[in-house]
Order: structure tokens, then C-alpha cells, then sequence
């Protein structure tokens, strides 16, 4: 599952994630975004919350993507999302 609690300090997060906004093929990841927790049963479909404790991934959005450990790229289809943590 992804449930995602985004942390804004990124020694308290599980993973430093540097967003691609514009070439999808350098990301390891295709991420799809939705509005309800239940559709989020797989690592590439993510539902953001606003409370840490009920999250499977604590992130923090890091600005340098040499230092992040995984790059994702946002797809507005959920069909080509894919990708593991």
C-alpha cells in the first residue's frame, strides 16, 4: 500500500523523494495520485494524508535528486503507474 504522509524534515522520513516534472523515463517511479486510501493497494498509487501515524511511507520532497533515493514522476493515469519502494 501508499499511503503517504508527506514529513518536512527529511531525517524523520523513510524516503527522500525528488519529484521529475518533466522527463518521466529518468524516474523510477510512475506515481498516480488518488482521493481515496483504499484504491492505494499498490507502491506506484498514492494517497496522501495528513496523519503520520496511519501512513505506509513517510517522504520528504528533496529539491537535489543526487541526494534523494528515489526519483518519481507524477502520471495522470493510474493504468501507467508502476514501480515499487
Amino acid at each position: 500500500m501508499a499511503i503517504i504522509y508527506v514529513e518536512d524534515n527529511k531525517h524523520r522520513a523513510d524516503l527522500k523523494v525528488y519529484k521529475e516534472d518533466r522527463n518521466k523515463h529518468s524516474a523510477d517511479m510512475l506515481y498516480y495520485e488518488t482521493d481515496n486510501k483504499h484504491r492505494a493497494k499498490k507502491d506506484c498509487i498514492w494517497y496522501f494524508t495528513d496523519n503520520k501515524h496511519r501512513a505506509d511511507k513517510k517522504i520528504f520532497w528533496e529539491k537535489n535528486k543526487h541526494y534523494a533515493d528515489i526519483k518519481v514522476y507524477e502520471t495522470s493515469n493510474k493504468h501507467r503507474a508502476k514501480g515499487d519502494f
